[in-house]
């Protein structure tokens, strides 16, 4: 991708209406633009970074078991007058009657709507268990919405859906999903702690939000610290043992970690004081056992191994990608810009062309792009005219992993420049070796 045919419309000057570093960094690198209060445009750099984001969430889902399928934004209110929600869940559903005057809703969330799919399609315990998931614009009408898409109206979720004919195998469930939480935020590059949490307006009797650690977090958490040393569910991971995943579990939630609507002063205390973490979390992730909560009164029922019918035990499992992106930010930045982990970064690589027009520069950043593109890196190749200075503070602004620099007194040598982004370390070395270090 050549720059100067590239939409990135960069920010010299720090926007004034972002309160903390990662809104600063999206708006500046030309990642988001807001469209109104709590509501933004994903442009093509923040697109990227976010279908990348994606693109793990899937894999681990799809590695768990949960199987993807796609539900409409819009809901009729009928569902959710069925489930007992429609009245109770607040002012943060926003409500909307068609043209024939039926009340519809832009979805919050999907247990109703997920749940209306289920009891029309699975009679018999041999088809389950199921777990049901989509990636889905969502909208909830935030009474303060803030720090960009951290906590944003309209906002991206991915939420999944199981249903089991016992609480056993609901608990396996939820188990599964705990473990594929682990495994996703790791591979996103952050540490997140799982901890008890309220279940909200969802409802239910167990759930644990996925912390990360930051300065610039919601609220204040509490755990152990022995928690950012513990090892993550491996790739190998048996999603189908019962015992391995409620290991993972076990020792996952063996020490003391809770949100501060679920803190105990007193348990906290009971932790050595050298062993206490005390800080600001991000909520990045969410997951709920609701028992037969929504099965019961929407009618979704299986018949049994006994031959009678029973109602399903359900749970539900959300991540944000839209508030992952600038978590990310938030736990990966310098006084540049932003140092994205290699999983998710916009670009593999920036090549820059110090002095576009020289005909060597020109060759030289020709080949390596078109090398490293037939490679399969994803390659943003700056081939403006801009001068040194603005190249370089772009390159590290957007926060691309890699830089390979081109300018006239190496390339007259056969030598480019390698700049690692994260360590800024640097390292000259031949054309040749260049391509060859990012083709292997």
């Amino acid at each position: 991708m050549r720059l100067s045919r590239y939409f990135m419309p960069i920010l010299k000057e720090n926007p004034k209406e972002a309160e903390i570093v990662s809104h600063r960094l999206m708006l500046r690198a030309g990642m988001i633009r807001q469209q109104s209060q709590g509501i933004y445009s994903w442009l093509p750099l923040g697109k990227r970074v976010l279908d990348k984001v994606n693109a793990i969430i899937r894999e681990e889902q799809n590695r768990a078991g949960a199987i993807e399928l796609s539900m409409p934004t819009l809901q009729s209110a009928e569902l959710w007058q069925e489930s007992g929600r429609y009245d109770a869940y607040g002012k943060e559903m926003l409500r909307i009657k068609d043209r024939q005057d039926r009340p519809m809703l832009y979805g919050p969330t999907n247990e109703e709507m997920v749940t209306d799919i289920f009891r029309s399609s699975v009679k018999s315990y041999k088809d389950l268990p199921i777990n049901l998931y989509h990636i889905q614009l969502k909208f909830r009408d935030e009474i303060r919405p803030r720090f960009g898409t951290m906590r944003s109206r309209e906002f991206m979720m991915k939420d999944a859906y199981s249903f089991d004919l016992t609480s056993e195998g609901a608990e396996h469930s939820y188990n599964k999903m705990f473990a594929a939480y682990l495994r996703t935020f790791d591979r996103l590059g952050l540490r997140a702690i799982p901890m008890r949490a309220d279940t909200g307006p969802i409802g239910g009797k167990l759930s644990h939000e996925f912390i990360i650690l930051a300065d610039t977090g919601e609220s204040e958490v509490f755990c152990h610290k022995d928690f950012v040393g513990f090892d993550i569910p491996g790739e190998h991971t048996d999603f189908d043992s019962v015992e391995g995943l409620k290991a993972i579990f076990d020792k996952w939630t063996s020490l003391y970690a809770a949100t501060s609507e679920m803190h105990d002063e007193a348990a906290f205390n009971a932790v050595p004081e050298g062993d206490r973490l005390s800080a600001r979390g991000i909520e990045v992730g969410h997951i709920f056992y609701f028992g037969t909560k929504y099965s019961e009164p929407m009618g979704a029922k299986v018949q049994g191994p006994d031959g009678k019918e029973h109602f399903v035990h359900m749970g539900s499992y959300g991540i944000g990608p839209t508030r992952l992106v600038p978590a990310i930010i938030e736990a990966s930045h310098d006084d540049n810009g932003i140092i994205w982990p290699a999983s998710v970064a916009p670009f593999d690589i920036v090549v820059i062309n110090m002095k576009a027009g020289d005909q060597a520069c020109d060759d030289t950043c020709e080949l390596i792009h078109a090398a490293l593109t037939k490679a399969g890196k994803d390659v943003l190749y700056d081939d403006t005219d801009d001068r040194a200075g603005t190249k370089f503070a772009t390159a590290d602004l957007i926060g691309v992993p890699v830089q390979i620099i081109a300018g006239p007194r190496a390339v007259a040598n056969g030598e480019v420049e390698v700049k690692d982004r994260k360590t800024g370390a640097r390292e000259t070395m031949t054309i040749e070796a260049a391509i060859n270090r990012f083709v292997a």
